[in-house]
């Protein structure tokens, strides 16, 4: 996803008396340039969190998971559960045998599987009580080659790197997969041999979009006082994942492309928009942190709640999801290729998908031509303008929170599949949260399952 400055198009968007409009976005261009600087971090080898009841979750999300998967709520919740216990024993089998193990994820089935590159580890993974697959390339190998294509892709001219959209690892077919622009330069492009299990897949060529705000209830941040902050200065985003800091105090973990004050001088205030009359919005607190590529390659932002946060309840572990129904968050996750996920949004409410790749970087524009690059996971639910930020589960575990999309423009879900199902559908970028919460020194609220 080629995603830029979040607060020009937000600002466009925004009248200073009237309904905040998030709908008028141009479609965040399918993924850009990748810089891949080393293997996502795992997480320590504890055991899943637990996953509340099929009967606990709310009748929107339900209906989604239906209409999305075709699972039922039993099915949804056990795959979830499912794929934490496959990512788990992948941890243990990649640290204890590195040259061994190739990948992990769900089938169509639900099955787990893991794919290694000897056969006596094939063996030892079914004996386990896994399906267990041969591949050529260890996970390790992939990564370093796509290390090298990466390195390659650096030193090549601006305007030859922008015609490669992204490079990914595909564990399926055991291979990188490198996605160029459909013109005469990318196609004219010879990749370095050195680097194997190479598939080169060609993407309608699209001009560079800004970002579209996704996910949750909606905030708007401010240069200061909303009442005295310029127009184009007030960006409208949506509230990830209810936490705590260090200190033992509430925040919000949302999307950092939301703080775009941060990155001129302090941190953005946030408000709960007053719809009909933004100078009348209630100031909940402000970001303390955030970081877009910056001094990491994550997307996220912190935002300190204030008194008026907690007062709204900002501070409970749930997400909103259509009909103002909600999700009680119970634990925290990591993407598992293959495993179901959903995503509240206050545009597009519940839609379900599974992760695509739990290895995935991606190029963010500025206005003024910079660049820099954004890690995390894809998933093929359906986003749209206005769910920037919000919260990514799988199951009742959170997983991340949403960076960027390739349908943020499409004013329906149903139309985003019709119109990009002949490049692949829909597809977004996550940024996993146990990557923030060690990044960032704060953890997830939860509540445990009755």
């Amino acid at each position: 996803m080629r995603l830029s400055s979040a607060s020009r198009a937000a600002a466009r968007s925004t009248t200073r008396r009237g309904v905040v409009d998030t709908t008028r976005r141009g479609v965040v261009a399918a993924t850009s340039l990748v810089l891949l600087l080393g293997p996502l971090a795992s997480a320590a080898n504890a055991a899943p969190a637990e996953q509340a009841a099929a009967a606990d979750l709310p009748t929107e999300l339900v209906e989604a998971v239906q209409r999305d998967l075709g699972l039922t709520p039993e099915e949804y919740l056990e795959r979830a559960a499912r794929a934490q216990e496959l990512g788990s024993y992948a941890r243990t089998l990649r640290s204890e045998r590195p040259g061994d193990y190739a990948g992990a994820w769900l089938g169509e089935d639900g099955q787990p599987v893991v794919a290694v590159t000897s056969r006596d580890a094939a063996e030892k993974a079914r004996k386990d009580g896994f399906q267990a697959t041969v591949a050529p390339v260890s996970a390790d190998g992939l990564e370093q080659s796509l290390t090298e294509l990466n390195r390659w892709v650096a030193g090549l001219p601006r305007e030859v790197s922008s015609q490669i959209n992204s490079a990914s690892i595909d564990v399926f077919n055991n291979q990188i997969v490198v996605d160029i622009v459909n013109t005469p330069i990318g196609r004219a492009l010879n990749l370095p041999s050195l680097i194997a299990n190479v598939q080169v897949q060609l993407s309608p060529g699209m001009p560079p979009n800004d970002p579209a705000p996704m996910g949750g209830d909606t905030y708007i941040t401010a240069d200061g006082d909303v009442r005295t902050t310029r127009i184009e200065n007030i960006g409208i985003c949506s509230f990830g994942f209810s936490g705590v800091d260090a200190e033992g105090d509430a925040v919000n973990i949302t999307a950092g492309h939301c703080d775009a004050v941060a990155r001129r001088d302090g941190g953005s205030t946030v408000y709960l928009p007053n719809r009909q009359n933004v100078d009348d919005s209630v100031r909940i607190g402000r970001f303390t942190e955030s970081t877009v590529g910056t001094n990491s390659t994550l997307d996220y932002g912190i935002i300190s709640l204030e008194q008026a946060g907690l007062d709204a309840g900002l501070d409970r572990p749930i997400v909103r999801g259509g009909n103002g129904s909600t999700l009680t968050v119970t634990g925290t996750a990591v993407p598992v290729v293959g495993a179901p996920v959903c995503k509240s949004g206050q545009s597009s409410a519940f839609t379900c998908g599974v992760v695509v790749t739990d290895h995935l970087e991606t190029q963010l524009v500025y206005e003024s031509g910079a660049a820099t690059t954004i890690r995390g996971f894809a998933t093929s639910a359906c986003t749209l303008a206005g769910d920037s930020g919000g919260a990514v589960v799988t199951g009742t575990l959170a997983l991340g929170v949403i960076s960027g999309s390739n349908s943020a423009g499409a004013p329906n879900c149903v139309e985003a599949n019709l119109v990009l199902a002949p490049s692949g559908g829909t597809s977004s970028l996550g940024i996993p949260i146990t990557e923030i919460e060690n990044a960032a020194g704060v953890r997830v609220r939860t509540a445990n399952p009755a």
